[in-house]
Formats: C-alpha cells, sequence, structure tokens
C-alpha cells in the first residue's frame, strides 16, 4: 500500500510540474511580444515625446483621466498612415466629442513630426497588450 501511494504522489506531482511548461511558453512570448513593441524606436521616441509635452496629465495608459486612456485609442483606431496624420492634427489642432465633451488643448507648438511620433507610441500601445 505504501508504494501504491509513493507511485501516486510522484505521479501528481509529475503531472503537476509538467503542466506549469505551457505557462511558461506564454508568459515567454508575452515577454517577447513586449519586448517588441518596446524595442521599437517609434515606440521610445513616442513615449519621451508624450511625457515631455504634459500628456500624461490628462492621459493614462489604462484608465480614463481627463481624457481617453491611452489604450482604448490605440484599440479604436487601426496603426496605419491615415489614421497617424488624422490624430496628430487632432493633438495639434485640438478638439472635442470624440470621447465625451472636456475639450484636448492644442498644441500648436508641436511639430507635424513630432505628433506623428507621440501618435505612433500610442498606437503601438494595442500591440503591447496582445
Amino acid at each position: 500500500m505504501k508504494k501504491y501511494c509513493i507511485i501516486l504522489s510522484l505521479s501528481f506531482f509529475g503531472f503537476a510540474c509538467g503542466s506549469n511548461s505551457s505557462s511558461t511558453a506564454e508568459t515567454k512570448e508575452a515577454t517577447k511580444t513586449v519586448a517588441s513593441v518596446t524595442d521599437n524606436p517609434d515606440y521610445e521616441k513616442g513615449l519621451n515625446l508624450v511625457a515631455k509635452s504634459g500628456c500624461f496629465t490628462c492621459h493614462k495608459l489604462r484608465e480614463a483621466s481627463i481624457g481617453p486612456a491611452y489604450g482604448l485609442v490605440a484599440a479604436k483606431y487601426e496603426n496605419n498612415q491615415e489614421n497617424q496624420e488624422m490624430l496628430a492634427a487632432k493633438v495639434i489642432a485640438g478638439g472635442k466629442g470624440v470621447w465625451g465633451q472636456i475639450p484636448m488643448i492644442p498644441h500648436p507648438k508641436l511639430s507635424k513630426e513630432d505628433a506623428i511620433a507621440m501618435v505612433k507610441y500610442v498606437l503601438l500601445l494595442k500591440e503591447e497588450t496582445k
């Protein structure tokens, strides 16, 4: 009887340890995805511009604040040149109505190139959560 308990315990232990390999693979894949997004030069450049421009005063990454969460913006818009230019124009000109009635202040001193870099960063956040 003692042998059967030991064999059963070892079998259970082996099964429990073996089941962890898939979650380890999933963790590695998630880490790889996040690393690939943050390794993108648009990510770092845009993040630095967003931080320097004070955008985190009104926006947070995953929760609404005064403005919409960047994660929601990334989920709403496909990351393509047309949307990058449209959103960059909104950042420069300001706007109201898409995310509620609180207006986004205009940023007229921001260059179009910098605004596009900032938008690219925001839209890359969609890939970060995949």
